[in-house]
């Protein structure tokens, strides 16, 4: 299965993207001959997600360094396209840490000794509103520290500027108002500037930064004598005569051999930001360069780093003791009592009762991962074990509008297969397909995923897998967050417990 999710062609060379799912907004470091990168993980639990190459093309996700979105109280129901956006990475000081803005709280950050944990408690730096995409530098020249972060215009009113700031080196406290040191509103053409990264290079301060909107921008970069300016531009990356739209934001590494690579990602509607790997190099002014003479690339040789195994992050999940893999994230910070942990394989959620258990939108106890980039059948076994009348679960492709297909309770005591949708805006779901026996409480669930990310449900009783005669549905995102695969157990609001469901076998296959 890897072979298919990596971008290596296991013959010197890769396609991109070499993350083919949603890791928006990528941030990427070298620590001795290892690379990790992190990316946006919005309102999901745990977040900041970590993951690992020593190739720069075949990644592994070794779990994440926020294990509550903070402040915990504003995220204990579902907040999709809020809380972590645009983290930076960065080792320093024996060191590692990840800057991130909140658009409605701030500029956080963590820190740990080891990029496995433990990680601090998340730091608020700079409170408050529009506040997004920090990056640090500490200048080894001067032994200064430095900050800048964009803006959101929905909370602040402003952007299409950087702000730039003063830092103590222990991270803890800025040191001065802050300045606007880039001002795109100056820049002819340049709208929407925003995801700086922030370096040193050549004697100079370097700002790699995107404009001009996610799904149609372009990459920039910017640099300067002095970190406060003035600054002068170029655009590095754009797409040119290739289909890969909006190539920008993203950050740039140098391998030990002196290589410079610039991961980036391209907006893919409800596959969210898929992860392209771009060549780097200087041109005779100094300036980067980036792809094919500033067009994405689309095939290209590996870095010149040691052949490793063909690897991506895992999808598969048996669940043993009752534990989901670092692939999942909860839809909210969680809470003691969701999934019970137990001696053999499986996931058993709660049946929690709620007042919106009809809109999966709203549960903040619905457990995901990431909808693939390439077409794909999701498959997961399911025992329904509520007795409860209206306890429900099953498998989901949850977006701002959603669709799912499970098992629930019924009446009469019954267990029925179901499939229901919501479209987007609608407060509540309807039927998909009318309702069919399932006479032991038991069910394979499939989602055939398409080109396009259409999707076809398909379910097996006991007499082999039946589509379930619905329309096909076509997976939506929500505004910034791709959309995702999700299990999840509920029950009418009420009293009492209403039981629990079995989720076992989890596959996705291509």
């Amino acid at each position: 299965m890897a072979a298919r999710l990596t971008g290596d062609l296991g013959d010197g060379a890769y396609r991109n993207p070499v993350l083919a799912a949603d890791w928006s907004d990528p941030d990427v470091l070298r620590v001795g001959d290892d690379f990790y990168l992190t990316a946006s993980s919005f309102g999901r639990a745990p977040g900041l997600p970590l993951l690992h190459s020593r190739d720069l093309v075949n990644w592994t996700l070794i779990g994440h360094a926020l294990d509550r979105v903070e402040p915990a109280e504003a995220f204990a129901v579902p907040r999709h396209d809020c809380g972590v956006w645009a983290p930076s990475l960065r080792h320093h000081d024996g060191r590692f840490w990840i800057f991130w803005g909140d658009p409605d709280h701030g500029v956080y950050q963590v820190n740990a000794a080891s990029v496995r944990g433990p990680w601090s408690r998340p730091h608020l730096l700079k409170p408050g509103k529009g506040l997004i995409d920090p990056c640090p530098l500490w200048d080894e020249e001067s032994g200064a520290a430095y900050l800048v972060h964009a803006w959101a215009k929905s909370r602040s009113g402003v952007k299409n500027r950087l702000t730039g700031h003063r830092m103590s080196p222990d991270g803890r406290e800025l040191l001065d108002e802050g300045e606007v040191i880039v001002d795109g509103d100056r820049i002819p053409g340049w709208f929407t500037i925003e995801g700086p990264k922030l370096y040193r290079h050549d004697g100079w301060f370097w700002i790699l930064a995107p404009a001009g909107g996610v799904a149609t921008g372009w990459q920039g970069a910017f640099r300067s004598r002095r970190f406060h300016g003035p600054y002068e531009q170029r655009v590095v990356l754009q797409q040119g005569a290739t289909d890969v739209n909006g190539p920008h934001q993203g950050g740039w590494v140098r391998t030990p051999a002196g290589e410079d690579w610039f991961l980036h990602f391209q907006q893919r509607g409800a596959y969210g930001r898929v992860v392209h790997l771009q060549p780097m190099r200087w041109d005779a002014d100094g300036w980067p360069v980036l792809g094919d003479d500033g067009a994405p690339v689309d095939v290209h040789p590996k870095p010149g780093l040691p052949p490793q195994p063909r690897s991506a992050p895992a999808t598969h999940d048996d669940f043993p003791g009752g534990r989901h893999g670092p692939q999942w994230q909860w839809t909210a910070n969680p809470r003691t009592g969701w999934a019970a942990m137990h001696a053999g394989d499986g996931l058993r959620l709660s049946c929690l009762r709620s007042a919106r258990a009809r809109d999966l939108r709203a549960l903040p106890h619905t457990l995901t991962q990431r909808l693939p980039l390439r077409p794909c059948s999701v498959e997961v076994e399911l025992r329904l074990d509520a007795g409860s009348p209206g306890a429900r679960a099953g498998l989901a492709v949850l977006g701002d509008a959603y669709s799912w297909i499970g098992l629930e309770r019924g009446d009469d005591g019954a267990a029925r297969l179901v499939h229901r949708f919501a479209e987007a805006g609608a407060e509540a779901e309807r039927d998909a397909a009318p309702p069919r026996p399932a006479p032991d409480g038991t069910a394979r669930l499939r989602i055939d995923v398409t080109e396009g990310a259409r999707c076809r449900f398909n379910a097996d009783t006991g007499g082999g897998f039946e589509p379930t005669g619905a329309p096909v549905f076509a997976a939506t995102p929500w505004r910034w967050v791709g959309a995702l695969l999700g299990l999840f157990a509920v029950a009418e609001d009420g009293r009492g417990p209403a039981g629990a469901a079995l989720f076992t076998r989890f596959r996705i296959t291509h």
